[in-house]
């Protein structure tokens, strides 16, 4: 004879969690296509991509301008439907993203 309550039947092996239902309705939520970027954040996205690959950050000031002032002739190239302001803006941006990180004082942070 088997110890236990085995009485031949299968056993139910399923474990079910507490919050089942919970979960359940979380996979349920309506799924909405993610927002497309506009032309403007590509470029921008792209942009900062390039700094990071090229070495921009910390060369020369001199070389910094070469660099922006032909990448963003490559910009206008490839991203006609921006505006002249948007292009200012974009190199305006990156430059600053290519800027070193500020070294915080001691006393500024008091």
């Amino acid at each position: 004879m088997r110890s236990g309550n085995h009485t031949g039947d299968s056993l139910d092996y399923s474990i079910s969690h507490p919050n089942s239902a919970y979960m359940a309705k979380q996979k349920n939520r309506s799924a909405k296509a993610p927002a497309m970027p506009s032309p403007y954040e590509e470029a921008r996205d792209e942009l900062f991509q390039h700094i990071m690959r090229c070495g921009v950050v910390g060369a020369a000031p001199e070389h910094q301008g070469e660099w922006f002032t032909e990448t963003m002739a490559y910009m206008t190239d490839r991203y006609p439907e921006l505006s002249a302001d948007q292009i200012a803006e974009l190199r305006k941006l990156g430059e600053r993203f290519a800027q070193p990180p500020k070294k915080r004082d001691d006393t500024a942070a008091a």
